[in-house]
């Protein structure tokens, strides 16, 4: 696991890389969270060696990792899924197999998709209620008994509050995962406007010094933009 696509590019195929290494019947476990069209093509180079390859990003955070409690979203043969799978699970709990090379990884995408928006609108609605008068505490706690409920409601909403940015995962890397979205929506003629916008706010607590704060500071952008802070 390694942080980027040029990473694994290198770990794999530049000089003394793995790939020198590797013998016909191989297997290559990648589980960095990187461009799903680019591990297609390292799937390939892969396979012209004789080498099996699975993607298997995760998600859960250093809460899921030090508690084995990842979940894995993996892309491969699944006959060769079904060979590491018990690897997987000495780290994770929820091991879904998606499809062939590369779908690990847009599952991952879509998952920091899915996350950064409802970051964003959590922080929206927190804000909302803090301007209007309400506490926002007390906010929280109502909605959490409702259909917004939410993981991010209940960790990252807390984080607002309580002002508790520390990593976490880094905005930094939720910066990272948000341009591999954007950046395949733009080669399959796909717009993402809500994506480009949670991207944009993250991208405004980064110019002010929060790259490695918790990526539920996206707040702070927002509160920027209103004058106002949700922890009054």
């Amino acid at each position: 696991m390694v942080p980027d696509t040029p990473d694994v590019e290198m770990v794999l195929f530049g000089k003394d890389g793995v790939a020198e290494g590797l013998k016909p019947g191989s297997i290559v476990v990648d589980m960095s969270s990187i461009s799903p069209i680019a591990t297609k093509e390292f799937a390939k180079r892969l396979a012209a060696m004789g080498v099996k390859m699975l993607d298997a990003p995760v998600s859960g955070g250093q809460v899921g990792a030090e508690n084995a409690t990842l979940s894995i979203m993996v892309g491969g043969d699944p006959e060769v899924f079904d060979q590491i799978k018990p690897y997987f699970e000495l780290m994770g709990k929820n091991i879904v197999h998606i499809g062939g090379n590369g779908d690990g990884q847009t599952c991952k995408v879509a998952n920091q998709i899915v996350v950064a928006l409802t970051i964003e609108a959590v922080a929206e609605a927190l804000l909302f209620a803090a301007k209007a008068g309400a506490d926002p505490s007390k906010v929280r706690a109502a909605l959490l008994g409702g259909f917004a409920q939410s993981r991010i409601l209940e960790l990252h909403g807390e984080r607002m509050i309580k002002r508790t940015f520390n990593p976490g995962f880094r905005i930094r890397l939720h910066q990272k995962d948000l341009n591999l979205a954007l950046e395949a929506a733009r080669k399959m003629g796909l717009s993402l406007p809500n994506t480009s916008i949670a991207q944009e706010l993250f991208n405004a607590v980064a110019a002010e010094g929060g790259a490695d704060l918790d990526h539920s500071a996206m707040v702070l952008a927002l509160e920027k933009l209103a004058n106002h802070s949700i922890s009054g």
